[in-house]
């Protein structure tokens, strides 16, 4: 078999990164975006520890809402959350189409996606290089 033809090797020749789940304790800014996230009933909740790949965050918050009320009301529900704990985004993004609302908080970033649109963009693909951190179950 040649090289390219390996399933661990992509159609140039290097391997292709593995998620890496990692176990960490997260900031607790970062656990209660989750809990928010989850409370709004978010799908596929992903938190991605960006400090060794070099990346222009901490974090990344990734989760997908069912459709576009849910989308706003899971970026609503993070942004209370914290708004309660003193901490305010500094931006926020896509809100009004809500197919992707992004909301930066500097060490972190929130990303709320339809599930289209974070198939297109495919942000756990694109920092493949990141830890994946294993979130605790909720009871």
């Amino acid at each position: 078999m040649a090289k390219t033809d390996s399933p661990e090797r992509s159609r140039r020749g290097r391997r292709r990164a593995e998620p890496r789940n990692k176990i960490t304790k997260l900031p607790a800014s970062i656990e209660l975006a989750v809990r928010a996230a989850e409370d709004k009933k978010a799908l596929e909740i992903t938190v991605m520890d960006l400090r060794n790949a070099h990346g222009f965050t901490d974090y990344f918050v990734i989760c997908s809402g069912a459709n576009t009320r849910q989308i706003r009301a899971i970026a609503d529900g993070v942004t209370d959350a914290l708004a309660a704990t003193g901490s305010k985004p500094n931006h926020i993004e896509g809100y009004d189409r809500s197919e992707w609302v992004l909301v930066d908080y500097f060490d972190f970033i929130v990303h709320v996606f339809s599930p289209e649109s974070r198939a297109f963009y495919g942000l756990e693909r694109l920092w493949g290089e990141a830890d994946r951190v294993d979130l605790p179950a909720t009871s």
